[in-house]
Order: structure tokens, then sequence, then C-alpha cells
């Protein structure tokens, strides 16, 4: 009972010394000797997740977006454990990836900009779900080729990027 008393006294001692809040992302090197995590995007229009990383592992669902971004958390051998845009996980064969950079649009309607700023003039506007290919990052904005149109969106508009990364 005492020893119990004790841990218990212990845990409750490290969460109130743990941050209040969380750590920004973390980034390792993964046995690709690539960053994890990363984001990349789906090479084909019809991608299997599956359960564990292997064809003998079952068909979770499938993606049928080519060009969505999904982030890459981990790696074993030529398979990645994928996140999407609404937090479900699973694995994908490398081959079925592209490094190539792309956001999907979030929340409502978002409006392209001329420029980084809100009082820039509209260039096009883009519905919730829509695929667009990233280009560069400042701050928070970033530049998207979205259906032909190319503009500026604010990070808070869509999925794809860490909050302070930075791309040329």
């Amino acid at each position: 009972m005492f020893r119990r008393s004790l841990t218990l006294l212990g845990l409750a001692v490290v969460v109130m010394l743990a941050p209040t809040s969380l750590p920004a992302t973390e980034f390792r090197v993964g046995p690709s000797g690539l960053t994890l995590p990363r984001f990349v995007s789906l090479r084909s229009d019809e991608v299997n997740v599956r359960t564990g990383p292997g064809p003998r592992y079952p068909v979770e669902w499938v993606f049928v977006r080519r060009h969505m971004p999904v982030e890459i958390i981990e790696e074993f051998d030529t398979w990645r454990q994928v996140r999407d845009w609404q937090g479900t996980v699973g694995w994908i064969h490398q081959s079925m990836l592209s490094g190539r950079r792309t956001v999907i649009v979030m929340g409502e309607i978002q409006t392209l900009r001329r420029e980084s700023s809100a009082e820039s003039p509209a260039v096009a506007r883009a519905e919730a779900g829509v695929v667009g290919r990233l280009t560069e990052c400042e701050d928070n904005w970033c530049r998207v080729e979205i259906g032909g149109f190319e503009g500026w969106l604010e990070r808070s508009a869509f999925w794809g990027t860490w909050e302070d990364e930075e791309i040329d």
C-alpha cells in the first residue's frame, strides 16, 4: 500500500513537471535515410492502404485520389506508414508514393490571392477537398497551383505542411 502511494505520488510529480503545451513536430532520420515525418503525395488514382507493412496484411481501404497529400510517419523496408488529412493511419508500398508536395483545401471555400496578403486581390476560389500543388511557403502563406490557377493561401486554409515549414 505504501509503495503504491509513493508510485502515484511520483507520477503526480512527473505530470506537474511536464510541459503544458505539445512540442513542435520532432523530426528524425528513418531507415531510408530520409526525414520522418515528411509529406508526400499519392502516385496513382487507386492506392491500397494495408493494416501492416507487407502484402500479407489485408487492405483496409483504398485511396482513390491521385496527388492527395499524406504524411509518412514510419518506415519498414519498402513500406511506409502514412497518415491522411483526417488522421487515418495505414501502410502503403513506397512505389505508390511521390515526393511531389501537394495540399488539400480544408474548411469552407478558400480564396487564392495574388500576393501573400489577405488584402491582395483574389485569383480564384477553391472548395474544401480540392488538391493543389505546393510550390513555396513563407510565414503563414504558401503559394499553390490549383486547377491551372496559381496564388497564395494561408496555411490555416489547407493541410499538407507544418506550421513553420519553409519551402522554396
